[in-house]
């Protein structure tokens, strides 16, 4: 089952039901065989055949990538393991330009025979796509970088902890939520790891090791009386890292409300906080319709740069690109252009970055073969430049590629992909306290939850796992049904005050879905907890 089906037949792409059994993506794999990895002369050869096939039949360009995704999936519910699969996906896609226009084939049977076939294929496309091209393809310059490496900084490879180990850890996280008073509890670990092999005409032969994991849980309460319930959804985030996420080294209390770790997790405590809270939010009260002041942690706050910043800047949906599926993005060129559109208050500094340690996107190379980097997408909130590859520089005027490819498998066309967008810290010392004892009237919003935008990515309500009431200087109880709308220049521009580098953390996506056919990539978005003033609060609650 190819990753698009996956996603299609569950829905693990709102991020928000969990499942109770994982279908298979690729083939099953023993864990044994999964840890051996491919010889990287081997691929390099295999690489070499393809591209030496392109060349003699016309193409002007190849790159070849070749993948090899493996995937270890761990679902539980209360005193049960549901399910644990380890796949294995392994194949190669290669594309070319011939007659200036782009030309793509795959194959999972790596012959030299089937590789040749394959490479000459991509070629004929090409050359039947031409006849439809309004102008050739053009491609940034890029040199070759040779024979280069890169692996994701971590300290444990999770693939490599027992099994046992892993379900031991998500059981005993059920068994804490149960002895609270839960009625119920999934939990579950996603580990990913890329093996991905790049070359290309231009002379370069990139190998990479990419590794994500994701542990996660939902805890739902019910009221016996009324039949009501609640749920609260783990606070943790996915991480470019290994499996010492999960071993969290200092921890922080945030106002005395619980234990917040930077860029590492304890699992077990937050079922234990979580059971907690899903007890306090039946008997919470119901917000009060109005405007607030909204203190938001980086755990909710990410979904809203992920969807109001992060995909409005993508160039191919400026362009229109996406709109049959994805939609488009009110950031049009010509507020680029004018070098003055005011996105967000003068503290609002958006950054691209495809380097920071333990994001989901950081990569040494993208799928391009181009180095990876950071720039400025919004700058003392004005928008100052968007999200490109190397077919799309030149709208731009860019000398280079900013290094923005992915493709989520060797069967998939590369295309622009979403970098880590982040929200800069504020120069200035700032606690998460300091906000709350100048606030009279505020919510402070823990944890995503659902969401809605439009296909303009502007008109936009968002709501959390956790709010909490903020009156005169000090922190109540929770608030339910909470739900804050704006457009994005509007809520951008309500940006009053932002936390330091000490309270910045990241969040993130597994499963950012785009394009047709559709891929899913991972992306983060770091940001500290912020202060947004005067913001329209509704109650999801009542019924008109």
């Amino acid at each position: 089952m190819r990753r698009r089906d996956f996603l299609y037949l569950t829905g693990i792409g709102t991020g928000a039901t969990f499942l109770q059994s994982v279908p298979v993506i690729g083939r099953n794999i023993h864990i044994e065989d999964a840890l051996m990895p491919v010889d990287t002369a081997l691929k390099k050869r295999m690489a070499d055949i393809a591209l030496n096939a392109a060349k003699s039949r016309g193409a002007t360009y190849a790159d070849v990538r070749i993948g090899r995704y493996l995937n270890q999936f761990i679902t539980t519910r209360e005193k049960r393991v549901d399910n644990i699969a380890n796949t294995e996906s392994y194949g190669m896609g290669i594309r070319v330009i011939a007659n200036g226009s782009w030309g793509f084939a795959a194959i999972d049977n790596l012959t030299d025979d089937n590789i040749a076939k394959a490479a000459a294929t991509a070629v004929q496309i090409a050359k039947v796509n031409s006849k439809l091209l309004l102008e050739p393809v053009r491609l940034a310059p890029q040199r070759g970088y040779g024979e280069v490496s890169w692996k994701t900084p971590m300290e444990k490879n999770g693939f490599e902890i027992p099994i046992k180990e892993k379900t031991d850890l998500l059981l005993s996280v059920n068994d804490a939520a149960l002895k609270g008073g839960a009625n119920y509890v999934n939990s579950a670990l996603y580990l990913v790891n890329e093996q991905k092999y790049f070359a290309s005409t231009e002379g370069s032969y990139i190998d990479q090791d990419i590794h994500r994991l994701w542990p996660t849980f939902t805890v739902t309460k019910i009221d016996s009386k009324s039949g009501k319930f609640e749920t609260r959804n783990s606070l943790s985030s996915p991480m470019g890292m290994g499996y010492e996420y999960l071993n969290p080294k200092k921890d922080e209390e945030i106002n005395g409300l619980f234990t917040i770790y930077k860029n590492r997790y304890n699992m077990l405590e937050d079922a234990e906080t979580a059971t907690r809270h899903v007890t306090e939010k039946l008997s919470s009260k119901p917000v009060e319709p109005g405007k607030y002041d909204l203190i938001i942690d980086p755990t909710n706050l990410f979904l809203t740069i992920h969807e109001s910043v992060g995909h409005p800047s993508e160039l191919d949906r400026v362009l229109g690109y996406e709109a049959n599926y994805a939609g488009t993005s009110f950031l049009t060129l010509d507020k680029w252009e004018s070098k003055k559109f005011n996105f967000g208050s003068k503290v609002v500094n958006f950054e691209a970055d495809k380097t920071a340690p333990g994001s989901l996107a950081a990569v040494g190379y993208d799928d391009e073969g181009v180095k990876c980097k950071n720039w400025d997408i919004i700058k003392d909130g004005i928008l100052v430049n968007y999200q490109t590859i190397r077919d799309q520089a030149h709208i731009l005027g860019l000398p280079e590629s900013q290094g923005c490819c992915y493709a989520d498998s060797w069967s998939s066309v590369q295309f622009q992909r979403m970098p880590n967008v982040s929200l800069k810290p504020g120069k200035a010392a700032l606690t998460p306290a300091d906000m709350i004892k100048n606030t009279e009237k505020g919510i402070y919003i823990f944890g995503r939850n659902s969401y809605s935008i439009d296909q303009q990515r502007y008109n936009f309500q968002f709501s959390g796992q956790l709010c909490f009431e903020v009156k005169d200087g000090k922190i109540g109880g929770l608030l339910k049904d909470v739900a804050y709308q704006s457009n994005t220049q509007e809520f951008w521009n309500s940006t009053s005050a932002i936390c330091d580098e000490k309270d910045y953390r990241t969040g993130g996506s597994f499963f950012d879905g785009k394009g047709q056919p559709s891929q899913v990539s991972a992306v983060s978005h770091g940001c500290s907890t912020t202060l947004f003033k005067g913001v329209n609060v509704i109650n999801t609650g009542r019924r008109i």
